[in-house]
């Protein structure tokens, strides 16, 4: 009489194995994703914004309009700061020292809108090499030194009517050069931040993948885990009925007695198997929690195995040495398969006649089988055979640190063996 492990249910929408992805943060203001989505237009209005404010502002000082496009020249172009950094920084800082140039032949004075330059180093600082930063934060300080020069007052002006010319160069060069280090500097600390998140989004985007790839290996194991026990219950119940039934025709006419009784038994296994497919498969519905509570099949249903097959028509013996007490209701599984699934293959697979022997030695720490058939192969298979069967065994048997080795004797008949590992260290270490 065969039963089934309480299994898990295969991963599904609801089980852990299907987690949900990652959770969503804070709803973002509408204002941010605009900004986020259209930095174009978002840059191009501050630009015009700046032009218009600094306009005013110069106009409120010196109502001169006609300084306008030199004003434009000067902010406009911060519309494309993000696509074209270093451009828009070259084309500015050259109109800023074309501008300083004529300030210094007396043409023209200082506006507002020399305030772009910060911006655009900036946007330098934030968005390009630490190479292009360097490069434009050197320009930006030579037009520092022209802007001191040009501010400084003449070396021959009367001390009485000027202040000191070099105190005028010195305070001039640390005030701007404070806003360009610090525009400079604020625009690195920018980069660093949006490196460290690019970072962040990535090691998510391969926690996530990792999670996906455990998720699918779970599920996997589980498939091949439920494909083993259909495996166990439907074949070694379908052979048995098999050898009945065709036992039952060959005692129908000499011993109908016999074939009635055959029949019977076929039925019965039958039953068995539906009743272990019912409980194999009420296990996997989270709906059946009654299911979980069937025993697993251990070495004390041995004995009933070794009955049903003999009831089949394979004489077959069992040795059981040493104490089942300390071995994992799992172990006891995997050996209960092992033998089930060898003594079926002896009873498709072994010409009438057959014995079969099963030792099973139970020692500290180890668990050994051995599943003995002296028959030859016989000459009609009962079906092609994938190897499904001798996979499985492998693979149960390596979960235990153990080894398998199957193959034909040397007088006739075929030997399955396998030693499980139950050191509790070592099977840790597998885990």
């Amino acid at each position: 009489m065969t039963s089934v492990p309480a299994a898990h249910p295969l991963p599904g929408p609801g089980s852990a194995a299907a987690e949900p992805g990652p959770a969503r943060g804070p709803a973002v203001p509408r204002a941010v994703r605009l900004w986020e989505r259209h930095p174009t237009t978002v840059d191009a209005v501050g630009a015009v914004l700046l032009l218009a404010v600094t306009a005013w502002v110069h106009s409120r000082v010196r109502p001169d309009w006609w300084e306008l496009p030199l004003q434009a020249a000067l902010t406009l172009p911060l519309a494309w700061r993000r696509r074209a950094p270093l451009a828009v920084f070259a084309v500015i800082s050259l109109t800023a020292f074309g501008q300083w140039l004529a300030i210094a032949l007396g043409h023209l004075e200082a506006i507002p809108a020399d305030f772009a330059v910060l911006i655009a180093l900036y946007t330098v600082a934030a968005r390009c090499s630490m190479r292009w930063t360097l490069a434009a934060y050197l320009a930006a300080e030579l037009g520092v030194l022209l802007i001191a020069i040009v501010n400084a007052p003449p070396p021959n002006a009367p001390p009485l009517l000027s202040p000191d010319p070099l105190s005028v160069f010195l305070r001039v060069v640390f005030f701007l050069s404070g806003a360009t280090t610090a525009a400079a500097l604020l625009g690195l600390n920018s980069r660093a931040r949006q490196a460290k998140l690019a970072a962040l989004h990535e090691r998510a985007r391969e926690l996530e993948g990792q999670r996906d790839q455990q998720a699918a290996l779970a599920v996997a194991q589980e498939r091949s885990r439920i494909a083993r026990e259909m495996h166990d219950i439907v074949t070694h119940n379908l052979s048995v009925m098999v050898a009945l039934a065709d036992g039952a025709v060959y005692a129908s006419e000499h011993a109908p007695d016999k074939a009635t009784a055959a029949m019977r038994q076929s039925a019965e296994t039958g039953r068995q198997a539906l009743t272990d497919m019912r409980r194999f498969l009420g296990v996997l519905r989270a709906d059946e929690p009654d299911a979980l509570r069937h025993p697993q099949p251990g070495l004390g249903a041995l004995d009933g195995l070794v009955a049903q097959v003999r009831a089949a028509g394979l004489p077959c013996e069992l040795t059981l040495t040493g104490s089942p007490a300390g071995i994992s209701p799992g172990a006891q599984l995997t050996v209960y398969r092992l033998v089930q699934e060898s003594l079926t293959n002896t009873l498709k697979h072994s010409a009438p006649g057959a014995r079969a022997t099963v030792a099973v030695a139970c020692g500290p720490g180890t668990v050994r089988v051995e599943v003995r058939d002296d028959g030859r192969a016989a000459a009609a298979a009962a079906g092609p055979g994938g190897g499904h069967g001798l996979a499985g065994m492998r693979e149960r048997v390596a979960a235990y640190g153990g080894e398998l080795s199957a193959g034909p004797l040397p007088g006739g008949g075929w030997r399955v063996a396998a030693t499980l590992d139950l050191d509790p260290d070592r099977l840790e270490a597998l885990r």
